[in-house]
């Protein structure tokens, strides 16, 4: 991928979180169990914070709470990376949500992998490592969710 600019990058970022956040909420509105309809909305949550702080960086620049953020290793258990893409489809099985979600953190992961090194400003740099870490927790989330359901099953 390539940007004329920083604005570009940002502006094509906040597309992406838009994109997110309005299919965990459309999910979230067809699911039947309240827990994983709990959990879809957790997620399309987390993803309008990620779109606000995409706005606002592009508004005000570098806020405290980029500046201030702890970045820290996240584990990667890379369930997801030995996975198929799969679509939504309205009743499907928990184990399937979850296979789904995980896809798509791994792909918002690597999509801001891919923007950091497209930034050059140290705090867009900041911004996209922020970002990606972000996603890492969402993956290792929807991934523990998903062993753990797993071995309740018995698999």
């Amino acid at each position: 991928m390539k940007f004329e600019n920083l604005e570009a990058i940002i502006d094509f970022a906040v597309d992406k979180e838009i994109e997110a956040a309005e299919f965990y909420e459309r999910a979230s509105k067809e699911e039947a169990f309240s827990g994983t309809r709990q959990m879809l909305k957790e997620f399309a949550n987390e993803e309008r914070k990620h779109q606000s702080l995409l706005e606002n960086f592009r508004k005000e620049g570098m806020t405290s709470s980029i500046s201030d953020y702890k970045l820290k290793w996240i584990k990667d258990i890379k369930r997801s990376d030995y996975l198929v893409d799969i679509e939504y489809k309205e009743g499907m099985p928990y184990n399937e949500i979850l296979l789904l979600a995980m896809k798509r953190e791994e792909k918002a992961l690597q999509l801001y992998n891919d923007l950091l090194k497209e930034v050059e400003t140290d705090d867009a740099k900041k911004l996209f490592q922020m970002l990606c870490q972000e996603e890492a927790k969402h993956k290792l989330k929807l991934e523990t969710l998903y062993d753990d359901y797993m071995a309740k099953m018995g698999d």
